[in-house]
């Protein structure tokens, strides 16, 4: 049983990528966006849960995001999980709504989420290189096996080649729309 798997190699160089959309959806930009508050965790009902099991984020206005609070006992704590998630944003509760007036980024705040997304990105192309390290060695354990032979595994490193090169240009493509909608003002 040969222990090269491609669909396997495909799908964690996709986690991969999928990963680092997440990590720069939660950057943020000038303009509001609800996946800014996606990592955010409310301490209810006893347990940590997501922002969004607790209420609904919306962006009514290009520099503006709405929590709507479903139920009125966890306005505070989710108030409180906003407050304390280091996104430099000031919560406004109005009842069981709460607003999050986005204010405008600095320059210098600017560079900075610019250079975590390059980290964001390199962390990705990382996980990349192992996944075909990790195909690659399983090509030479099957040739060692016997069940393969030099030409399929020359051919089929290539294959892993070529999967690795179209995930690093995906991550380079989603890297410089990220950092251009943060250099953008």
């Amino acid at each position: 049983m040969p222990s090269y798997d491609k669909a396997d190699i495909e799908r964690r160089m996709h986690g991969a990528l999928e990963s680092l959309k997440s990590d720069l959806g939660g950057l943020r930009t000038g303009r509001a966006n609800t996946t800014l508050l996606d990592p955010i965790q409310v301490e209810v009902y006893g347990a940590n849960m997501p922002l969004n099991q607790v209420a609904t984020v919306s962006a009514p206005e290009p520099r503006m995001l709405s929590v709507q609070v479903w139920d009125k006992s966890n306005v505070t704590p989710v108030e409180k999980a906003i407050r304390n998630a280091g996104l430099g944003i000031n919560p406004i509760t109005d009842g069981q709504n709460i607003r999050l007036p986005i204010p405008d980024m600095t320059e210098d705040r600017r560079k900075e989420l610019a250079k975590l997304a390059h980290q964001y990105a390199e962390k990705a192309k990382i996980a990349v290189r192992n996944v075909r390290r990790d195909g690659n060695d399983a090509l030479k354990a099957d040739e060692k096996k016997k069940e393969i032979s030099e030409d399929d595994r020359k051919r089929l490193e290539t294959e892993v080649q070529k999967l690795t090169d179209a995930t690093i240009s995906e991550i380079d493509a989603a890297l410089g729309s990220k950092e251009k909608e943060i250099l953008t003002k």
